[in-house]
């Protein structure tokens, strides 16, 4: 025995390196892509006038409609493990909305990103699902999302709203946060050879640090596109029927080919859907006077951030004096409804509870807190 630990150069107790070979296999992490179908009912194509098609998620048939509005360069996915935990524990609606520009909406200008058209936009499509009667209806925004929530609630342009929700944007410290936000996009990698490869930068750079939202609401983020031999990169993204990115018609053709002519084949990449960059003009329509919007709105409020420095001295005074609600997740980052979504789907089932929007289903009344 010392001698086969001679020769292995290792002290005793240690794992040899074919164990650790077989104990770096098990802690690999999976990277993989999953289906919008394991927490959403249906997804829904929707026209809104005459040019523009809004991708929706929807879950639940009760209670009242939860809008959900994702941040800049998101989209509806990343709203997934929240709906799956939220209509487990209340009698809900959920729609979440790819913005113009994102996700699978199209529309005839997907860079038009200012406050005004992004209003329009929640109007329009609320009218559109909602011809006559419209349920009650709570807004609930993160970051771009969240400042769009704010401007339609002040505008009054959805007469069934009772409810404002608010994720981790705040007037101040996001004004502040625009002049380095070029830089931040820059530094993003341009594309990502894999599906895979885009989860795992969205973990390891802590956009995302919940793992499996990433691997539900990354892929909403990219579009796959073909390779050209100059360079040059065309789009080619298409759904399948399981909600999951697969290869288009064209490649599909070239991989039957032989082996002769695999130098020949198409090559592939993803890139992002939406490039913000080329909307830095609207950026500061999105959150000016958004503090004094907010809390001009007359439907209760809700606001979720990722801690206390993220609240300006106009919020910090209304918070003291109780014109609207503030929970605090300081273990979260700035994806706040991705990193800990079952906490902010507590604290949203409590905020309805407690204003009477939504009654509690009989499965989580006994562990629920008092409102």
């Amino acid at each position: 025995m010392q001698r086969e630990l001679l020769k292995s150069k290792l002290p005793p107790g240690l794992p040899t390196p074919n164990d650790r070979t077989g104990l770096a296999l098990k802690r690999r992490r999976d990277y993989s892509q999953v289906s919008w179908e394991n927490y959403f009912d249906s997804c829904q194509d929707v026209n809104v006038g005459e040019n523009s098609i809004f991708r929706i998620y929807k879950s639940g048939s009760s209670g009242p409609v939860l809008l959900l509005l994702h941040g800049g360069g998101f989209s509806a996915l990343s709203w997934s493990l929240f709906t799956a935990k939220v209509t487990l524990l209340s009698n809900c609606q959920v729609v979440a909305v790819d913005c113009r520009g994102h996700g699978d909406t199209r529309t005839l200008n997907d860079l038009d990103l200012s406050i005004e058209t992004l209003t329009d936009d929640v109007r329009c499509l609320v009218e559109t699902l909602y011809p006559e009667d419209s349920p009650e209806i709570i807004l609930i925004g993160h970051s771009m999302g969240g400042a769009v929530a704010v401007h339609t609630a002040a505008k009054c342009l959805i007469p069934s709203l009772i409810g404002l929700v608010v994720i981790d944007v705040v007037e101040g410290t996001a004004l502040e946060g625009l002049s380095v936000m070029q830089s931040f996009l820059k530094g993003r990698p341009k594309s990502f050879n894999s599906i895979e490869k885009a989860i795992e930068w969205s973990v390891r750079s802590g956009q995302i640090r919940n793992l499996e939202s990433a691997r539900v609401s990354m892929p909403g983020q990219l579009m796959k596109c073909t390779i050209e031999s100059g360079g040059q990169s065309e789009s080619s993204s298409k759904i399948g029927s399981s909600g999951l990115y697969v290869i288009s018609e064209a490649s599909e053709k070239s991989s039957d080919k032989s082996d002769d002519n695999e130098a020949s084949e198409e090559r592939y990449e993803y890139q992002w859907k939406i490039n913000l960059s080329e909307t830095d003009k609207y950026w500061e329509g999105w959150f000016k006077d958004m503090s004094r919007l907010f809390l001009s709105c007359p439907v209760p409020k809700l606001l979720l951030v990722a801690g206390r420095d993220r609240l300006d001295k106009e919020l910090t005074v209304a918070h003291i004096q109780g014109k609207f609600q503030l929970h605090l997740l300081p273990k979260c980052g700035h994806a706040v409804h991705e990193d800990d979504p079952e906490k902010v789907a507590e604290m949203l089932t409590m905020f309805m509870a407690r204003h009477k929007f939504a009654e509690l289903k009989q499965s989580c009344q006994s562990y629920m807190p008092c409102c």
